[in-house]
């Protein structure tokens, strides 16, 4: 007989603090680096109002684990049905014998994951004087990548922009408080050409980040593509960019690289490094303060099997969860 634990959203929550994700996501890449993990591009399947993704990832040594997420995402769920837009399970096993070890929400395992690696990010390739940001976006991984990069920079000013302007003044008015910071909503993308660092995690289909717009020694996050439809990052400014990436493969299937490569503008090489590259010390981050630099993120479930280790662990200890006997 297996014990198999259940985790709800609630659950986890009181196992992880935001801190928590950023060490295990940076310990995952590192360890991706020295070719101590599997993390192969993720799956889709779409569907007319929505899209399932499936991420899977393993990470190896005495206690291999390895998890599998599946994720539904539908934009229209929170005005039509009153659901989150993402929902979805991940899966724990054994990577050594298969056994099940969890199955856990994994609403709060993607945002703070996606959060982190963004964090790590900013700290190899803002400059260390970044003081202004702009987050174009202002949904729920507005708000957690609001976190990240003010966990990596001493921000002093905050514009937020969105497509809809009252969710912008909205976002404003509420992680003012919660954070402390000094923010505003704004009707356009002008103080991008203000900014230090650029957040841009919106559902847009068409590029909204041109040349224009990104000033010299800007970092740009690039959350938003999740999908080979989305876009967020005009071409010529990914061409203009020292390109970091979370997964080469990946990128260039579902991220804003994909929509570079199908303008010709850039190929593969015109990728500077991964993120574990820079983490591990392979390659150099930010070197010139003058460069534009751009992490194009498109989420790996290498960040899922660390994020859902680190919480197994914890919820065995503490004794949190449900465990249900299968087999």
């Amino acid at each position: 007989m297996t014990d198999l634990l259940i985790l709800s959203r609630t659950d986890i929550a009181g196992l992880m603090n935001y801190g928590d994700y950023v060490d295990a996501v940076e310990a995952a890449f590192r360890a991706a680096a020295a070719g101590r993990a599997v993390a192969p591009p993720a799956s889709a399947l779409q569907l007319p109002a929505g899209s399932f993704h499936a991420k899977g990832a393993a990470l190896l040594g005495p206690e291999a684990q390895v998890a599998i997420k599946i994720n539904g995402n539908f934009p229209g769920n929170p005005a039509a049905n009153g659901l989150p837009t993402v929902q979805g399970v991940i899966y724990l096993a054994d990577g050594a014998n298969g056994r099940p070890l969890a199955v856990m929400d994994s609403i709060e395992v993607t945002l703070n994951r996606t959060g982190a690696a963004t964090t790590l990010a900013a700290r190899h390739l803002a400059r260390a004087g970044a003081r202004v940001a702009t987050i174009c976006g202002a949904g729920v991984q507005g708000r957690i990548q609001l976190k990240a990069i003010a966990a990596a920079a001493k921000l002093e000013r905050v514009h937020v922009w969105d497509a809809d302007a009252a969710r912008a003044i909205a976002f404003a008015r509420e992680m003012s408080v919660e954070l402390g910071l000094d923010m505003e909503a704004t009707a356009d993308l002008s103080p991008v050409r203000r900014s230090d660092i650029v957040v841009a995690c919106s559902s847009a289909h068409r590029a909204f980040l041109t040349p224009d717009l990104v000033r010299p020694g800007t970092f740009i996050a690039a959350v938003g593509a999740d999908n080979p439809d989305k876009s967020e990052i005009d071409p010529g400014l990914y061409a203009k960019s020292l390109v970091v990436v979370d997964s080469l493969e990946q990128c260039a299937e579902i991220g804003d690289l994909h929509h570079a490569l199908v303008a010709g503008v850039v190929t593969p090489e015109h990728v500077h490094a991964t993120l574990g590259e820079i983490i591990a010390g392979k390659k150099a981050g930010r070197t010139d303060d003058g460069a534009i630099t751009l992490f194009d993120s498109t989420g790996m479930g290498l960040q899922d099997v660390a994020a859902a280790i680190a919480i197994y662990r914890r919820a065995r200890a503490a004794g949190t969860g449900t465990l249900v006997s299968i087999g």
